[in-house]
């Protein structure tokens, strides 16, 4: 899966959306990376997409991305 801008997405990616609402990528399934707290045991059946966890929406489960979701960096 690619943002808009073509970047792949990656686990603990930080990315904003809309309303400059932040958040972490904390499970990349297509990539089969799960974040520690969000493991593929409890995710897996989603098989596809992405769960970006926002502290304003709280978690998401992508198929596609929107359009004005952003790319803001790598985890360091």
């Amino acid at each position: 899966m690619k943002y808009s801008t073509g970047q792949t997405v990656k686990l603990g990616d930080r990315v904003s959306l809309a309303n400059d609402s932040t958040g972490v990528v904390v499970a990349n399934l297509d990539g089969g990376e799960f974040d520690e707290g969000f493991p593929e045991q409890e995710w897996g059946y989603l098989k596809q997409g992405v769960i970006i966890k926002f502290t304003t929406f709280g978690i998401i489960h992508y198929k596609k991305l929107e359009e004005d979701l952003k790319f803001v960096g790598r985890a360091p």
